[in-house]
């Protein structure tokens, strides 16, 4: 499993008079700052996700889970959680997944959407010119026997794209900590001129 976290911690002595102010009210503000900011954060992360592993949208938003913050916090008497997290589990991932089509020499299909052919691989059965499929439920499988002969010796193909490993690099990650750095502090501002009565502070 991997996740992306994001804590509210940091922002206690930014905001420490105000908090101070709220009193139990206070965790509410900073988880509702976290839980708000972080929903604009996942909608990135899946944008991002979506397009670095290749994958459809809706396996993606199905594939992260979202801890969301409590409004509580044990600095304050309460227990609870000041965080914000991603969460996705998972391996490597089938070619049957990557849109993938039988071609003369192989397989082509798209691994972080990028179209390439595999070669020696099927997903049809029967001889030449009488293919029929695909079979086996779509996925795509490579001839293993040493005389490629056919003998029913054949290997599930998996596409080397791992969502776990894909939220934690490059513009999916970065997205994630873009967002929360740079929008968190001004959500905790306006959740606790909120509770206030002083909308703007």
């Amino acid at each position: 499993m991997s996740a992306l976290t994001f804590t509210g911690d940091g922002l206690l002595g930014r905001f420490a008079n105000q908090l101070a102010v709220l009193g139990a009210n206070a965790p509410i503000a900073l988880s509702r700052a976290l839980n708000h900011t972080g929903a604009k954060a996942r909608t990135q992360v899946i944008r991002n996700l979506t397009k670095q592993t290749g994958l459809k949208r809706s396996v993606i938003v199905k594939a992260v889970k979202v801890n969301r913050a409590t409004a509580a916090n044990e600095q304050f008497g309460y227990g609870g959680r000041l965080t914000y997290t991603l969460t996705t589990r998972g391996g490597d991932i089938s070619l049957k997944f990557f849109d993938p089509k039988e071609v003369k020499g192989g397989v082509s299909a798209k691994p972080r959407g990028r179209r390439q052919l595999f070669v020696g691989t099927f997903t049809h059965g029967g001889c030449f010119p009488d293919r029929v499929g695909p079979v086996m439920g779509g996925h795509v499988f490579k001839n293993i026997d040493p005389n490629h002969a056919w003998r029913g010796k054949a290997e599930l193909q998996n596409s080397g794209v791992s969502i776990p490993d894909e939220m934690l690099q490059g513009a999916t990650e970065a997205a994630f900590m873009h967002v929360m750095g740079e929008e968190l502090e001004a959500r905790v501002s306006h959740e606790i001129g909120h509770l206030m009565g002083m909308p703007g502070l």
